[in-house]
């Protein structure tokens, strides 16, 4: 993989004046947006977030991604200082295509992972191996993540990141998403409390 900055801007935003940095690899654009200093004590604050076109642009509620994105941003800003690191891999890495035809699958029973089988996809394809390299180019080496996945915490510490603390982050649970939070919770493994 090649990585390679092509970009960088003031991100002027209703939670802080960010630094949007464009990054690409593998043919695609993927962003950093950072705040504050990011080397040294204590580790800042990151989220890695993959694109979810409906929820982070569209306002669904199929899904906590939207929330979660705009929770990040807030949190970041709060503390004034961290990232955000933005990876294009759409509907757990099937595509968009692909994700709108799962959400037909799930409109007739299927959960998220049936119908991501159904259509011959694995239930998470994404890699967060660039998601490191993004973070080492900022200089980043330690950080407190802003995650339920324990994949994602398992990936960055596995590409040589060391991550002093999870921070949960949950938002936006509603009537429309409820099935979609319990399956990532049931099959993907993410660590989500129960309702209520």
């Amino acid at each position: 993989m090649t990585l390679e900055q092509v970009a960088e801007a003031r991100l002027p935003t209703e939670f802080a004046e960010f630094r949007l940095r464009v990054y690409l690899a593998d043919g695609k654009e993927h962003l950093a947006i950072t705040l504050g200093t990011l080397a040294g004590e204590p580790p800042p604050l990151v989220r890695v977030h993959s694109e979810c076109l409906t929820g982070d642009a569209l306002f669904s509620l199929r899904c906590d991604c939207g929330f979660q994105l705009e929770h990040a941003l807030q949190r970041i800003a709060s503390e004034k200082r961290g990232a955000l690191v933005y990876l294009r891999q759409e509907g757990r890495g099937i595509g968009l295509a692909n994700k709108i035809r799962a959400y037909e699958l799930q409109d007739r029973g299927a959960d998220t992972v049936e119908a991501n089988a159904h259509l011959g996809f694995g239930p998470d394809l994404r890699d967060y191996g660039l998601a490191v390299a993004i973070l080492k180019d900022l200089g980043v080496t330690r950080l407190r993540l802003l995650t339920n996945n324990p994949r994602k915490l398992n990936a960055l510490t596995g590409g040589g990141l060391t991550v002093t603390e999870r921070v949960a982050i949950e938002c936006g649970r509603n009537p429309h998403n409820e099935g979609y939070l319990t399956t990532k919770a049931g099959k993907l493994g993410h660590l989500l409390k129960p309702e209520g």
